[in-house]
């Protein structure tokens, strides 16, 4: 796999390998199933759990191919995460209140009505209520491979309004896995996760650069959370909030920052190798004997409405909200119409949602696979219907000169200067 050429865009960057790296895990969503449900699905399974190291700790016991991916690979997924965030927030679409207002607001929402939505339909069901989280996520990666699907009617306002959405929603996915989703609590092991950060944020103030020892730093720091009843992957943010980074404003990305330099290196690993093996190892669900009892059970039916209705409805309509009370401008170079299918999109909640999945209903293999139907129902649906809203819808009619002018921002500085109707070409 090649590296990218670090004084290149971040944000092109960003968007070529997430898009391709969508399509992958699409096929490898599909392969897993397809397998899963064939007469090698015992062997897939088997392979899956199979035990391949020691024990690291006691709440899990002995290592598994799946928890390697889930507890140790996803890791990586999120210190990516993290990455795009401090990037973001400090020299990029969310550096100024402005900016962050409307993302903000749409993935507030787009969160929080899913969630009342699943509590709605299963909330009440003893045992399911800390499912809550589930359909409360946006998986990047899948959502910008369905735009990939549709080429160049995409518009690049819609991209970048997705991406940031999916951040800010990323933020607070983290946030509710940190405080949800923590067993009982090892002040040991805390403490030493929180000198190891001492000793990262150390070297930042001092001016150290060197990639290999923060993540030699990283990896001990990975450890100590996994000791500590903390999810272990939750080290990957706050490892990504010490990597020392150069702002850049108004220019293309520095080639010596080391945030930019780890950002381009992990990106393809993580859109073309991580992201699709998680997909693979937590999509195969054996659905040969399902019945429409179980289909329409109260977990899987709460989490298909949480992702299909409760996002179109929580961002689609805080974003028109947003609009007509002048909170925000509309997206450049979009309709309404484009802005109500990619809100759709943001209902496949594939990758994220699995991973709370399995954090919601640890130790209980049937809950699990009953929220894997509900996520894989719900994205499926929210897939196929984004899809087809933006497929058929017609385009702006200044669409052309829109995406020649966000070309030519972002070949400028690496960025664009805004993804609203403040550009200098006047959108209907």
């Amino acid at each position: 796999m090649n590296r990218s050429n670090p004084s290149r865009s971040a944000l092109r960057d960003f968007l070529a390998s997430e898009s391709a790296g969508g399509i992958l895990l699409i096929f490898a969503a599909i392969l897993a199933m397809i397998v899963a449900n064939s007469s090698f699905g015992a062997v897939y399974h088997d392979a899956i759990h199979a035990v391949t190291g020691p024990v690291l700790t006691d709440k899990l016991g002995p290592m598994t191919v799946h928890l390697w991916i889930n507890d140790g690979l996803m890791a990586i997924f999120f210190l990516l995460v993290g990455l795009e965030i401090k990037r973001e927030f400090v020299d990029g679409r969310l550096a100024s209140w402005d900016r962050r207002r409307l993302p903000f607001i749409a993935a507030a929402a787009g969160m929080a009505v899913p969630a009342a939505l699943y509590m709605i339909f299963a909330g009440s069901t003893p045992g399911l209520a800390q499912g809550w989280a589930i359909p409360a996520a946006t998986d990047i990666a899948f959502a910008m491979g369905v735009l990939a699907l549709l080429g160049k009617r995409a518009p690049t306002s819609l991209k970048l309004f997705l991406v940031t959405v999916a951040i800010v929603d990323d933020m607070g996915a983290v946030a509710i896995i940190a405080l949800f989703y923590t067993a009982k609590i090892n002040i040991l092991a805390l403490g030493a996760a929180a000198a190891i950060l001492g000793v990262m944020f150390a070297c930042n103030r001092t001016g150290v650069k060197s990639l290999i020892l923060y993540m030699l730093m990283f990896a001990l720091l990975w450890y100590a959370m996994l000791l500590s009843g903390v999810h272990a992957t939750i080290a990957g943010v706050l490892a990504a909030m010490m990597i020392p980074f150069e702002r850049t404003p108004g220019a293309p990305d520095s080639a010596t920052s080391p945030l930019h330099r780890l950002e381009h290196a992990l990106h393809p690993w993580v859109a073309f190798a991580i992201v699709p093996l998680f997909g693979f190892a937590n999509a195969g669900v054996d659905v040969s004997g399902l019945t429409a009892e179980q289909i329409f059970a109260p977990l899987p039916l709460g989490i298909a409405a949480g992702l299909f209705i409760g996002k179109q409805i929580g961002i689609f309509g805080s974003v028109w909200l947003s609009v007509k009370l002048g909170i925000a401008g509309r997206l450049r170079g979009a309709t309404w119409l484009q802005v109500y299918g990619v809100a759709m999109l943001c209902g496949i909640g594939f990758t994220m949602s699995l991973f709370i999945g399995g954090l919601a209903f640890p130790g209980d293999a049937l809950l699990v696979e009953e929220a894997k139907i509900g996520i894989l129902m719900g994205s499926l649906l929210a897939a196929l219907v984004g899809f087809a809203v933006l497929r058929l819808a017609p385009l702006h009619q200044q669409h052309g000169a829109v995406e020649a002018q966000t070309n030519g921002e972002i070949a400028a500085d690496g960025d664009v200067r805004d993804t609203s109707e403040s550009g200098s070409i006047a959108t209907q």
